[in-house]
């Protein structure tokens, strides 16, 4: 079970810190705490709030199957989304989003499989046949789209649901998830815009501890979400390989119940009367039987 989420953790991440209150956004007020030394202090008490929320929504996609697109470019963050969103086998974006990665989802599904191209040419040793010039161009082709499109290679659709850290740096991510209709999962700083968000996770969105512990919770939960989904495949796989045997098994027949054969008697007196029953028995008419004298 996925781990409770505890004030107190949150608090010695340090997700409660916001940015200057010269840089905030009034749609935050609502998760707003107080204000310290020209900081705005988060309301920790809705940010678990709002995990739990968020959790609920991402585990129940990872249990449908459907995939969860991490996105979040800056440094302090991309280390760690790209670990815990393999950990929990997401796709994820850490580099230079994409334009078009969502609008224009064709093309990039092309720039993945070109990669898969190159692949099968150095296994079929179609690579070998190129010149050292033309080697050298395709080696650098592969190793720019593994950069950008490695870590969606396996995404052959859509996603689900986007989960963004930074909603002001990643703006063209959720643009095109919100005209897609995607929703939008994110950690939103006092500086961001929480209205474009489905599922906003008030925290702070600059620090690498804040966002260690936001993506622990919510890899935990995709995780979850996973085992849950296997759990309930075995138990169909072993429901349809028992009905399969049972289908199969040959139906007992129903065994005649075998009567012994009775052996004539040998006896002289049998014998006898056997021969007697033998005889023809010639029945009285009706006439006969009533003129009968008694």
């Amino acid at each position: 079970m996925a781990k409770k989420v505890e004030v107190k953790d949150l608090l010695e991440a340090g997700v409660h810190f916001g940015h200057l209150t010269r840089k905030w956004n009034p749609n935050m007020a609502p998760y707003i705490y107080m204000e310290r030394n020209g900081i705005h202090i988060i309301n920790l008490y809705k940010t678990a709030a709002k995990i739990e929320e968020a959790n609920a929504a991402l585990k129940k996609i990872a249990a449908s199957g459907r995939k969860i697109l991490f996105v979040a470019t800056k440094k302090q963050a991309k280390d760690i989304v790209a670990e815990k969103a393999k950990n929990a086998n997401m796709p994820y974006i850490t580099e230079r989003w994409p334009g078009g990665m969502l609008t224009n989802f064709v093309t990039i599904r092309k720039a993945v499989k070109k990669m898969a191209s190159i692949d099968r040419m150095k296994q079929d040793g179609t690579f070998n046949t190129l010149s050292k010039k033309e080697r050298l161009a395709v080696d650098r082709l592969r190793a720019k789209l593994e950069k950008n499109l490695g870590s969606i290679s396996d995404m052959s659709r859509l996603p689900a649901a986007l989960f963004v850290v930074d909603t002001t740096r990643e703006h063209i991510a959720v643009a095109e998830a919100m005209k897609l209709n995607i929703p939008i999962f994110a950690m939103v700083d006092t500086n961001s815009d929480p209205r474009v968000i489905d599922y906003v996770i008030p925290s702070n969105d600059d620090a690498s501890k804040s966002i260690e512990s936001i993506m622990s919770f919510v890899s935990e939960a995709i995780i979850e979400g996973l085992s849950e989904r296997k759990a309930g495949s075995d138990d169909d796989s072993d429901d349809e390989e028992g009905m399969a045997k049972k289908a199969k098994a040959p139906k007992k027949e129903k065994e005649a119940k075998k009567v012994k054969a009775e052996v004539p008697s040998t006896d002289e007196e049998d014998v006898e009367d056997m021969k007697e029953a033998k005889k023809p028995v010639r029945q009285k008419s009706k006439k006969e039987v009533l003129n009968e004298e008694e």
